[in-house]
This record gives structure tokens, sequence and C-alpha cells, in this order.
């Protein structure tokens, strides 16, 4: 397996600063979010070079671009079109920067409440960007996430039905699937089989006090519940059986450090680094 920063959590340094933070923590790669300031479908060409190269420089591989475009599932055919037009632009930034792969979001609602239409507006669109994608050679990720149209392994097969792309493949992410109160060990992996294209770690806890540094809500099958963000092995998303049954599968592609606890970015990193290692040979 290949171990990778999301940029997301150094985002109080700029991106090229992140960048040689992450190769001075060993880590193989950064996935870089598409947020200013690190990256926007408007970051200028002569940014792009200096960024490039930086990436060769440093030896550090910039696998996946981490974009917010999408949000299909709820958009009007008008924000449809420009965000569509977004991530067209952001295939060049991918070329450029060597990144084989790009996140699409398909918006919500959950998937317990989303109506047909929702998923069949966003495979639509998911659809139109694995065109554009594959004459980049690229792939289109869709993040496993709560509060989305697909927060489990069957919401995924569902939207995957109405898809006719090889190019579109999933982000497992236990701690979304945790808050999802979903399965995120050997049955979501099974299912997802050959489409389960990248991995993102981090953990979460649920809390009765929404006090508590870092808090935040989310609707869930159960209600509206508090989570707290967490450094790997200290909240409630037990990442011993994923990666377990990775292992097993032979996965060696990328997975991405995604910790949002309030300690520094550095810190989060450097723990949840060690901590994945172990896991990923079965001694954490």
């Amino acid at each position: 397996m290949k171990f990778a920063a999301f940029s997301g959590v150094l985002i109080d340094h700029s991106i090229q600063e992140a960048m040689r933070l992450t190769k001075q923590l060993g880590l193989d790669g950064i996935e870089i979010t598409v947020r200013e300031h690190h990256l926007s479908p408007k970051t200028s060409k002569t940014q792009l070079n200096e960024l490039q190269a930086l990436s060769e420089e440093l030896q550090l591989a910039i696998p996946v671009l981490a974009t917010y475009t999408g949000r299909f599932s709820t958009a009007s055919d008008q924000e449809a079109s420009a965000t569509f037009d977004d991530f067209r632009r952001l295939l060049e930034t991918a070329d450029q920067l060597g990144a084989s792969m790009l996140r699409v979001l398909t918006g919500g609602p959950n998937a317990f409440l989303a109506q047909d239409y929702h998923y069949a507006k966003t495979a639509y669109w998911l659809e139109r960007c694995a065109e554009e994608a594959k004459a980049h050679d690229k792939d289109v990720l869709v993040e496993l996430h709560n509060e989305s149209l697909v927060e489990t392994a069957d919401d995924a097969l569902k939207l995957l039905r109405l898809v006719n792309s090889e190019r579109i493949g999933f982000i497992h992410d236990a701690g979304n699937m945790y808050i999802a109160d979903t399965d995120y060990g050997y049955e979501s992996v099974r299912k997802l089989g050959k489409h389960l294209k990248h991995v993102h770690v981090k953990d979460e806890r649920r809390t009765a006090d929404d006090r508590e540094p870092g808090a935040f809500m989310n609707r869930t099958h159960r209600g509206v519940e508090t989570f707290v963000p967490c450094r790997l092995g200290e909240g409630g998303a037990d990442h011993g059986p994923l990666f377990e049954v990775l292992r097993e599968s032979g996965y060696n592609n990328w997975v991405t450090l995604e910790c949002h606890t309030p300690e520094s970015g550095i810190e989060r990193l450097k723990h949840d680094y060690l901590h994945v290692r172990k896991l990923a040979v079965g001694r954490a």
C-alpha cells in the first residue's frame, strides 16, 4: 500500500509547504484538496508548473485531486453544467500534476431519504464526467460519505447500476461509514470489489456532549447525532478488520490520511501514519 496525506489536514500551510511537510513525514504522496488556497479550477498555468516541478523535486506523487465538483443530485441544470465545466478544467490540471483520479461529490440527501430521481440525475452527470475522464485516462471517484447518496456499499452498487462506465470507482472511508452506522469491514470491501479504487482513513467517536472540541452534528438513520474527530485508534471506528481484508485482497493502491482533530496537522499526520503502517502489516 502507498500512503498519502490529505492536503486539507495542512490547510493552514501553503500547498508548497504542505508538500514539503508531507515528504518530511515520509509519506509517498499527497492528495490535494481542490479548495483555496491549495488548488482551484482557476489555478494559473504558472502555479501548476511550480507544483509539478516541486512534486518531481520531492519525488512526491499526487495520486488524487479531491475536487468539490458535483453535488448533482440537488443541483439545478445551470449549477450542474457549471460544476461539470469545473471538472473538465480540473482534468487538465490532473494531467499536468500526474493525478490519475479525481473525486466528484454526489450530493444529498442521506441515502435512506433519497428518491430514485436523485440517483438518476447524479448518474447522468457522472457518466458525462466518466466520458471526459476516459479521454484523459483518469478515473472518477465517488466517496462513501455520510449525508450523501452513497453512505454504504449497497448504495454505491445502486448508483453503479445506473452508470455505464468502468471509469467510476469508489473511495472507502471507514470514518464516514462509522458515522452512517454501516459495515466498513470485510463485507463492504467484498461488495465494492474491483470498484474500490481508493481508501481514506480517519477515526470518529459518538458523543452526547456537543461542547467537546471539534464536535459536529450529522443526520443518521438514528436521528441527529453528535460526533468528534479522533486520531486513528482513539475513536469508535476500528480499522483493524478493514486492513485485514485489504491485505487479504492484495490491495496495493493508495490510502489517504485525513484526520480532523483540533491539534496541528503535523501532529495528526505523524500519529496516524505510525498507526496506519502497523495496520498495514497487522501489528496494530
